[in-house]
């Protein structure tokens, strides 16, 4: 089994940390922006299906 040759120092592993975290609210905001955007009817590059009412046929 592989073991790292050096300990990680804790200013490393906190950075990566962030960065693990950061992505997280990264995400958030996307998909935010991107239901609103839909609910608003200008979303663009995104296609999703639309049920038209009354067709039960």
């Amino acid at each position: 089994m592989a073991v790292p040759k050096k300990k990680t120092s804790k200013g490393k592993r906190n950075q990566r940390h962030s960065v693990w975290k950061a992505k997280a609210g990264d995400a958030a905001k996307k998909a935010l922006s991107l239901g609103k955007s839909i609910l608003s009817g200008r979303a663009q590059g995104f296609v999703y299906p639309v049920q038209e009412e009354g067709d039960d046929e």
